[in-house]
Order: structure tokens, then C-alpha cells, then sequence
């Protein structure tokens, strides 16, 4: 990708989709290294004797990490845009990875678990307005390829966990470093069309009336929550858990368990794709009813089929859950306008929240009751999808 193209040419609308191309192979590049944290578990487990409690922490300091601080960066460049935070993030991402290739002790390992996460949560706000800033009106479709590169990122680094970092050994992690140097040139180059971009229209704000009442966008913004928890704390018991759901019942090896994993990260990069550009054409609302309570019945019938069945029912499961983010954003960044830096704070914020604490809960339990009785629980969840239904229809514009 030549990224000196963005800068030369920033009004052209072939230019829009190369930035939105550019910061999607940043969110590649984030997500795949922070993947690799949860993709190490059954080797931290088994060389430092973690617990799932333990592993469950490690997940838990990750996700807050990556949390607590977005809102607060989107609220702060809603008025006070910070292109070149981007860079400062990756190079929190940076430290963590080379902090965890030689960490030895658990303390170490929740420290670089930490640095990962700030600079998750320095990323995502700003890149988000970025990606709705050249969308060129199609906001779905940009929220759609913005996610993708993280969803795509997600799957690989599992994949690069197993071909990579398990045969070699912890201390490989370092050469993953060389990512966030690459990822941080691509940052730099955004950050600058960016800027052309501000001081040739100016920073303005969004005139659009908000579409209701402070007190009814404060219960659907509920709404919206709860269906964000019920995605997440479901997809987290995923991410982190499966490989142990499969180790344990179908007596896989490790390898064989993350490259399965990749097969359900896959299915949630696709799913990611199209759903933001079918809640551009039949409604964000449609998207996220279907999204979740569509999947219950998948999840409730996998604990209870064969590995082939597993396998197959995974795909469809994460296919379906995933196509619901980029609508939930977009409808949220319409139901408040003029707020779409704190808006995509606080979702993907509370996206690593909520998956942070669904992970430590659902460790928890798996402690106490075993992963395969965890998984046959947990796949009643979406059927909590049903409150979509209350959801207000919002026009696309």
C-alpha cells in the first residue's frame, strides 16, 4: 500500500477508501498483537501452573486497561481531535509485547497485559473517527472495514501463536514488535492526512439534532448496553476458553485447538464485513435483532454435537454475533451526534470491559464447575437478544 497517495490526494473519493483501507491494516496489525496475549494461555498456563482464576485476571487487567480510558479519549478529541495519539498508542503496544516476550512471573505477565491494553484504548476512539471521517456518508460499510482489520487481526494471531510462538517459545513474542514498528509508520501517514483534512475544511462540529429526548437516548443507549453484554461476555468465554473446551473434550493438542480457534475468528472477521453495509440497506435495528437472538439457537445445540458439528456451529455462531457491532456503533454515533469520538470510546470500551470481566467470571466457574458445563450455561445467552425488539427505528441517512 503506498500511503503517500493520502496525503497527495484527500479529497478524491478513491482516496477515502485507501484510508479507510490504511487504518483498517493498522487495526490488523493492533488487534493481531493483542490476540497474542489470550493465544498464549495453554502455554502460560502450563509453564508457569496459572489457574483458569489466573488466566482469567490476566484477561480482566487486559480489557480494563483497554476500557476504563476510551471514553474519556473520545470525549477529549470530540472537541480536540489527537491524530498523532495514534502512534503514542502503538508505542504502549510496542513496550507490552517486548514486556511479555520476558516476563516470568505473573505479576510480569499482567503488567505487559496492561501496557497492551492502554495502547488498545488510546487506539480505537480516534481510528473510528477517522474511519467515519472518510466514509464519505457510508458509515456502515466504513465502521465494517475498520472492524474487519481487527477481526481479521484477532484470527491471525492465534494462527501465528501456534505456527510461531508455541514451537519457538516465549521470547519470540520480541519479533512481533517489528508489527508495531510497521503499524506505526502506517499511523504516521494517516495522522498527517488527517491533519491536511482538518485545516482544508475546519474543525466543525455536527449540527444534527439529537433524534430524541436526553431521557429516552439514555434507556435506549440501556438497551444497547445490555445487548453489548450479552455479545461480549458470550464472545469472551470464546477467545479465551475454547481451545480449553477442546483440549478437554475432544482430547486435542494445543495446536490443533488454536488453528480451530482461528476458524471462529475467521467467521467473526466475516460476519464483521457484512454487517455494517446491510445495516446501511435494511436498517441498523433489523442487523442487530437478527445478529443475536438469530445465534441462540446455534449456541444452545453446540455443547451436544461431535467436534465436525463443534466446528461447523462455531463458524455459524461467530458469522452471526459479529455482524452486530458495527450497526450497534453506528446506530449509537446517530442516536447522539456531534459525540462520535465519545460514542466509539465508550463502546469499545465497554466491548473490552464487559469482555474482561465476562472472562474473569467465566474463569471463575470453570474452576469451580469444569469449562464443558460452563459452555453448556453459557449458551443460552443470546437469547437475551430479544430486547432488540425495543429498540427504536432510526432512519439512515
Amino acid at each position: 500500500m503506498n500511503t503517500a497517495t493520502i496525503t497527495s490526494q484527500p479529497e478524491r473519493a478513491s482516496t477515502r477508501y485507501r484510508v479507510l483501507a490504511a487504518i483498517s491494516s493498522a487495526h490488523f496489525l493492533n488487534d493481531m498483537m493483542q490476540s497474542l496475549i489470550l493465544a498464549l494461555y495453554p502455554m502460560l498456563k502450563g509453564n508457569y501452573h496459572l489457574s483458569f482464576a489466573q488466566l482469567g485476571l490476566i484477561t480482566l487487567t487486559y480489557q480494563i486497561t483497554a476500557s476504563i480510558l476510551q471514553p474519556l479519549i473520545g470525549a477529549v478529541t470530540d472537541k480536540r481531535p489527537q491524530q498523532h495519539s495514534l502512534v503514542v498508542g502503538m508505542g504502549f503496544t510496542l513496550v507490552g509485547l517486548l514486556q511479555l516476550s520476558q516476563a516470568d512471573t505473573f505479576p510480569l505477565i499482567l503488567l505487559a497485559a496492561g501496557l497492551v491494553g492502554t495502547g488498545s484504548s488510546i487506539f480505537h476512539p480516534e481510528s473510528s473517527r477517522i474511519a467515519r471521517f472518510a466514509s464519505g456518508g457510508q458509515h456502515g460499510l466504513a465502521q465494517s472495514l475498520f472492524q474487519v482489520g481487527g477481526n481479521a487481526g484477532s484470527a491471525t494471531g492465534p494462527l501465528l501463536a501456534a505456527l510461531i510462538v508455541i514451537p519457538l517459545g516465549q521470547p519470540s513474542l520480541a519479533w512481533f514488535s517489528l508489527a508495531a514498528l510497521l503499524a506505526m509508520g502506517v499511523l504516521w501517514r494517516i495522522s498527517r492526512w488527517y491533519s491536511h483534512q482538518q485545516k482544508a475544511q475546519g474543525h466543525k462540529g455536527n449540527a444534527k439534532v439529537a433524534p430524541f429526548t436526553p431521557r429516552k437516548t439514555l434507556w435506549v443507549m440501556g438497551v444497547l448496553l445490555t445487548l453489548l453484554m450479552t455479545k461480549f461476555v458470550y464472545m469472551a468465554s470464546f477467545q479465551s476458553y475454547y481451545t480449553f473446551y477442546l483440549i478437554e473434550r475432544f482430547a486435542l493438542v494445543p495446536q490443533q485447538a488454536q488453528l480451530l480457534l482461528f476458524v471462529f475468528l475467521f467467521a467473526v472477521a466475516l460476519g464483521t464485513v457484512l454487517g455494517g453495509p446491510i445495516g446501511d440497506r435494511i436498517g441498523r435495528k433489523t442487523v442487530i435483532w437478527l445478529s443475536i437472538l438469530g445465534a441462540a439457537p446455534f449456541s444452545i445445540a453446540l455443547p451436544y454435537v461431535g467436534l465436525s458439528g463443534t466446528v461447523a456451529l462455531s463458524f455459524i455462531v461467530g458469522l452471526i454475533m459479529s455482524s452486530a457491532f458495527s450497526a450497534m456503533l453506528v446506530y449509537a454515533q446517530e442516536l447522539m451526534p456531534g459525540k462520535v469520538g465519545m460514542v466509539s470510546g465508550l463502546f469499545f470500551g465497554l466491548a473490552f470491559g464487559i469482555a474482561g470481566i465476562g472472562a474473569a467470571l467465566v474463569g471463575r466457574l470453570a474452576d469451580s464447575f469444569g469449562i464443558i458445563s460452563i459452555y453448556q450455561v453459557l449458551a443460552f445467552l443470546p437469547l437475551l437478544g430479544i430486547v432488540a425488539g425495543l429498540l427504536p427505528s432510526l432512519r439512515n441517512k
